[in-house]
């Protein structure tokens, strides 16, 4: 898990942006519109679209642009189609990467993130070549000032949680897929207030990164990676010693 955890504290540390903050709202508002159209727009009955809402005001999207891209989803006002590409490769290093993305348009994303794996040091596989050296999990973030961490413990172990533990001023409890919503509802029993939850990839192994040029031309592959219009998610399978988290 350490690639996930890694390039997230890299995000965090780099702050956002305007930019980068009206990107974040694009990308959050498509896995909106894409739950609601796949699942239905009343997130009482769509556990997605309920996971991308709660994700999305965390982050500060506006109410009306959450209700706006739920009615893109159900067809309610128009908008773009999108359509949800796994993108796999390996960038410097020999690092596993991939890339979740939202397209009205898969020859041009396609394209797009083909050039960006090219020019920054990497190279762009076929599907299923990198994406067998990860697992989809459930992950539940919760702040640790807000909950004792043995009641989020006792709950998370009940409920047949694979793993929890503090990190970064959180906790971070990780699931299978299939019960992530069933552990969020015995959370929120339990008076548990659930930062976010999302369904990610999550590295089976890692590799250790001892090299601090690989590892910032690594960071510059993942940065123009997450900031291509079409991008959802980026996960990649590196470890970095604690000091290498600056160099970005």
């Amino acid at each position: 898990m350490a690639g996930h955890s890694h390039w997230a504290k890299v995000k965090h540390q780099k702050g956002l942006s305007d930019i980068r903050k009206g990107k974040l709202f694009s990308k959050l508002s498509r896995e909106i519109s894409i739950a609601a159209r796949i699942g239905g727009g009343d997130p009482a009955f769509n556990s997605r679209l309920r996971r991308a809402i709660a994700t999305a005001r965390d982050e500060g999207v506006p109410q009306e642009n959450i209700l706006r891209a739920i009615q893109k989803g159900t067809g309610e006002i128009s908008g773009s189609h999108y359509e949800e590409v796994l993108y796999e490769g390996y960038g410097p290093g020999g690092i596993a990467i991939l890339v979740e993305a939202a397209t009205d348009n898969r020859n041009r994303t396609t394209s797009e993130i083909r050039n960006l794996f090219s020019k920054y040091g990497g190279n762009l596989g076929a599907a299923g070549s990198v994406s067998w050296l990860f697992q989809r999990r459930g992950k539940i973030l919760i702040e640790k000032d807000k909950c004792d961490f043995d009641k989020v413990f006792e709950v998370a172990v009940e409920a047949e949680a694979e793993e929890v533990q503090q990190k970064d001023g959180e906790i971070e409890v990780i699931t299978l897929p299939e019960k992530l919503d069933e552990l969020l509802k015995c959370l929120e029993k339990a008076g548990i207030v659930v930062k976010s939850s999302q369904i990610v990839y999550l590295p089976k192994n890692s590799i250790l990164l001892s090299d601090k040029e690989i590892a910032k031309s690594l960071f510059r592959l993942l940065e123009v990676l997450e900031d291509q219009d079409d991008v959802q998610n980026v996960y990649a399978n590196f470890d970095v010693p604690q000091e290498f988290l600056e160099l970005n």
